[in-house]
């Protein structure tokens, strides 16, 4: 069993909706090929991911002696965090809410055996 190296990001400032769709596309990729897809995907998220990956390749490397040319991303979830009430002023004393979302962004990878 190989091991999994973790890194998470908390309380990112964006919807975990709009992070999952940029996430989809790096799940169970080589970590090159997932940072070239990262680089080239016109969404937000992909700036918070491509930190996150960042970190857990560097703990791999540092922590664990592990080969980065040889991980790859064995899992990556993104869990919603809690959300920022906030109050927008209308027309004739009115109050609208705005809810700013927040997101967790765990990224984990491991070793690719070569058997």
């Amino acid at each position: 069993m190989a091991k999994e190296v973790k890194a998470v990001a908390k309380f990112v400032r964006i919807a975990p909706r709009k992070v999952r769709i940029v996430m989809n596309l790096i799940r169970g990729k080589n970590v090159a090929d997932a940072f070239a897809i990262l680089k080239f995907t016109p969404k937000r998220g992909s700036k918070f991911i491509e930190k996150v990956l960042k970190s857990a390749v560097a703990n791999a490397e540092n922590n664990f002696d592990m080969d980065s040319e040889k991980l790859f991303v064995s899992t990556c979830f993104v869990d919603q965090g809690p959300t920022l009430k906030r109050i927008h002023p209308r027309s004739r004393g009115q109050a609208f809410s705005i809810l700013k979302h927040t997101s967790h962004i765990t990224v984990m990878v491991t070793e690719k055996n070569e058997e």
